[in-house]
């Protein structure tokens, strides 16, 4: 095995693990806000180290224009994204946790 095998394995790996914890993000955080974070920051940083890994797997340059256009293309569209269902978040108020009922402050 190469050292770029060795390389290429571990980015997906660890891309993987970390597009994994967006997913779990997603599930386990309770407002908008926080599960927006958790969709936008680890699984970006997921998806380019997929695509870093598939570059050290057949390091061409027209295998590296495609994959650099998609990075750039998840960059520019998860960001914006983000912003507009931050920005309807704050125009709804929905920013704020659910009520759980127990009349207890949150410690936020």
């Amino acid at each position: 095995m190469s050292p770029l095998d060795v390389a290429s394995a571990a980015c997906l790996l660890l891309g993987s693990v970390l597009a994994l914890a967006a997913g779990v993000g997603l599930v386990r955080f309770r407002t908008t806000l926080d599960r927006m974070h958790a969709g936008t920051k680890p699984q970006v940083l997921g998806v380019l180290l997929v695509l870093f890994a598939m570059w050290l797997h057949r390091p061409t340059w027209a295998i590296a224009g495609t994959l650099l256009l998609a990075g750039i293309s998840q960059m520019i569209t998860v960001s914006v994204a983000a912003y507009m269902v931050a920005r309807a978040s704050y125009a709804r108020g929905s920013s704020a946790p659910p009520d759980d009922g127990s009349g207890m402050p949150s410690g936020d």
